[in-house]
């Protein structure tokens, strides 16, 4: 299924064009453009508008005259979004409603540690509004100076601090949602334990917009930590990896608030396109780890455990170099090199990307194993693991050969998949960790969730949304 090519008569976009304003009903070829491409080029689609709605009401305007005349529409935030969910058909058939201008802090308490934000915030405004009243929203993307709350909910992004905070479905308690029908849900209750009934918010969060639209949300927020200390570390084989999270557990317990892996093909990628990218150690290593342990005491403290970690990790030969940063700028230069992991990949040709979660205790294991089997299939290519050790979300990418031809190496994509979701399906895996299914693994849903979860998924679909105006064509 696909969204419909049933073109939309000048007359109903005009009606559409009223409800947010022509300054915010983009037609123009220009305008739309940004909409239009997903980030890494898989998907380009068309519109006949892009509505830029500025408030909850004119969402659901939108919703109810699109319900009353069955017209397809595809939700969309920062457009940060990697399987294809925010992006609408070729067909040109579906309005895309963008909810950049809904980007209000609505409330923010910081004796309840909550705050109400709207679904067009940028997670970094999210960030910066916690910390202006001394408080930490923990959620961290690469992405976060682009993407949008509304999106990182409809997907349950995770991030780098998952370890300790959980993804977006832990840290909400509350949304506001238009619904398809135009009706608006306001379950914006900063309440820690509501036991009345089906739980509503979980429905919709992680549902890529298939369900309603959300428009705003209750966020959980914490203290902030008075003291981080980053490590950078070289290890000298793969099965190194969980013993390292295993003594960092052992040290830190609940202060490790982050621990990513990287491979050292990963960390050549970076230093060779990453501007003013430098190599931490002195010697090359075949993996690398990443870890943050976050003190509510003192920086002094997070340093004294950082390097008992190390002491500890060195002494079992676990970590055969490591640096710990001596400031904060250093711990950011330490977290670039992490952070551009995704994006220098692309100066290294076509890349066929998996996000995928396994056991957190054979992480090494299945990166041994994927990687042998796409060798054998590909020969030449290049598997790029990396991604958040302490919660078993591998992003197991794969680059082309050197020399290869690109779209000749693209177009093995499905061959490629099937081989490392088959691996991840023995490993009792997922083949989302946290981007979501949009439509780049719509087709993959079948053979990893059974009859009964389909088809009560489908069941959601046809209740909440009978006429199938929700982004249709995607999850499912």
């Amino acid at each position: 299924m696909t969204a419909p090519a049933r073109p939309l008569s000048p007359a109903l976009l005009e009606r559409f064009a009223a409800i947010v304003g022509s300054r915010h009903a983009l037609t123009g070829a220009h305008d739309q453009e940004p909409y239009l491409i997903e980030p890494r080029g898989l998907y380009r689609g068309r519109t006949p508008m892009v509505l830029r709605p500025g408030s909850t009401a004119e969402v659901a305007a939108i919703l109810k005259l699109a319900d009353e005349t069955r017209t397809p529409i595809v939700p969309q935030g920062g457009n940060t979004g990697l399987v294809g969910g925010q992006t609408p058909y070729e067909t040109g058939g579906e309005l895309v409603l963008s909810l950049g201008r809904l980007d209000r802090l609505r409330a923010i308490d910081p004796e309840d540690n909550t705050m109400t934000v709207e679904a067009g915030m940028t997670l970094a405004a999210a960030q910066a509004a916690a910390a202006d009243i001394d408080r930490l929203f923990p959620l961290s993307l690469a992405s976060e100076g682009t993407c949008q709350i509304g999106g990182n909910l409809a997907t349950n992004a995770g991030g780098t601090a998952v370890l300790a905070y959980g993804n977006m479905r832990e840290l909400t308690l509350g949304l506001e949602v238009v619904l398809a029908s135009g009706e608006v849900w306001d379950g914006l209750r900063a309440l820690h334990k509501d036991n009345t009934g089906y739980d509503l918010r979980d429905i919709f969060i992680g549902s890529e917009g298939t369900l309603g639209i959300i428009t705003a949300a209750v966020l959980k927020l914490f203290p902030r930590p008075r003291g981080t200390a980053v490590i950078f570390a070289g290890l000298p084989e793969l099965p190194a990896l969980p013993h390292f999270l295993e003594c960092a557990r052992a040290v830190a317990g609940r202060d490790l608030t982050a621990c990513e892996f990287i491979a050292r093909v990963g960390l050549e990628f970076v230093l060779s396109h990453l501007p003013g990218a430098r190599d931490p150690l002195a010697a090359s290593h075949p993996w690398y780890v990443l870890a943050e342990i976050s003190s509510m005491r003192s920086p002094d403290d997070a340093r004294e455990r950082a390097e008992a970690l190390l002491a500890t990790a060195s002494a079992a030969s676990i970590v055969s170099d490591a640096v710990l940063a001596a400031s904060l700028a250093q711990a950011g230069e330490l977290w670039r090199l992490r952070e551009a992991l995704s994006e220098v990949q692309k100066h290294e040709g076509g890349s066929i990307k998996h996000d995928v979660t396994v056991p957190v205790a054979r992480v090494a294991e299945f990166i041994a194993e994927a990687s042998a089997a796409v060798a054998a299939l590909i020969p030449g290519c290049r598997p790029v693991p990396f991604g958040h050790l302490g919660d078993g979300n591998v992003h197991f990418n794969i680059s082309q050969p050197v020399g290869a031809d690109t779209a000749a190496f693209l177009a093995r994509w499905d061959e490629a998949s099937a081989v490392v979701h088959e691996i991840v399906a023995r490993y009792a895996g997922s083949i989302s960790g946290e981007h979501g299914i949009g439509r780049l693994k719509r087709r993959m849903l079948t053979a990893v969730k059974t009859p009964v979860e389909l088809a009560l998924m489908r069941k959601l679909k046809a209740a909440l949304d009978p006429n199938g105006i929700l982004n249709p064509g995607k999850v499912l």
